[in-house]
């Protein structure tokens, strides 16, 4: 196996879908290049499919590829929610790779319409709450806000956050989010999460010394260890996840492509705990 079986599968339980697009990107394109990048370090000969916990993502009725989605701005939170909500309707958990943050949104917005008000898992540096970011509120740092304002979430956490200003400080009041930074990782760890989770990550919650492939590094984040352990630890039904920001033009020897296909892998197997 070196691909994901193509969709249709009709015994897959995870759904793949690739989002090439960045048009909401306040600072670097590049994150619209990430999903074949992703879907080549998942399958590169230097590792294998199985995950920590002894999954073999390589068995067959495991993945359905749906390709990959490139729509404008405009048309930006339709097709994704389109493209999600066929895989969600055919009970499949929805893994979307690629994008800038701003993906997120209509992402969360087909699992709600699936499983209703979810919790978010987020991993960031940024807690991405902006009203209304540089004139866009469809900003890479507004998803969250726009989610939150439309009841898709019931509840945020937000882990590894580093960046907060007085604005996003008073929206995280507003929505009643829970923040935690990378000196707080063992409270996130004790944290009991009921319902169906959404995993959102964006690969610049890591430091830049494990994950240097983002468009907005930002010094003292997390290590890849330590993500891990939180997804490894989680008991939660996790029904639908993103892995985002992940810039290839910035990226070193494909280091955070690996970072990245790393967390594909135990996130699925996270899924697949609790899968139909």
């Amino acid at each position: 196996m070196n691909r994901f079986p193509e969709y249709p599968q009709p015994s897959a339980r995870i759904g793949i879908v690739g989002v090439a697009f960045d048009g909401n990107s306040s600072w670097k394109a590049g994150a619209a290049l990430a999903p074949p990048r992703i879907r080549a370090a998942f399958f590169k000969p230097s590792s294998n499919l199985w995950t920590e916990s002894g999954v073999d993502l390589g068995a067959p009725g495991i993945f359905a590829d749906a390709g990959d989605i490139s729509p404008s701005a405009g048309s930006m939170s339709t097709g994704i929610l389109e493209a999600a909500g066929r895989l969600h309707g055919e009970g499949l958990k929805v893994m979307a790779l690629g994008g800038d943050h701003s993906v997120s949104a209509p992402l969360v917005h087909a699992a709600a319409d699936r499983h209703g008000p979810l919790t978010i898992l987020h991993f960031d540096a940024h807690p991405d709450l902006y009203d209304n970011f540089e004139g866009n509120p469809e900003s890479h740092a507004s998803p969250f806000a726009r989610i939150m304002e439309n009841g898709w979430a019931c509840r945020l956490v937000q882990v590894g956050i580093r960046t907060m200003n007085q604005h996003q400080r008073e929206q995280a009041r507003r929505f009643n989010v829970e923040v935690f930074g990378p000196d707080d990782l063992e409270a996130v760890r004790r944290l009991v999460f009921e319902g169906p989770v959404y995993v959102s990550l964006d690969l610049d919650c890591l430091d830049p010394s494990c994950a240097p492939g983002v468009s907005h590094q930002e010094p003292g984040g997390c290590t890849t260890r330590e993500i891990i352990g939180i997804i490894k630890n989680l008991n939660a039904r996790v029904v639908a996840a993103d892995i985002v920001e992940y810039n290839p033009a910035e990226d070193m020897n494909d280091m955070t492509a690996m970072v990245a296909a790393k967390f594909l892998k135990e996130i699925s197997a996270k899924m697949l705990e609790r899968a139909r």
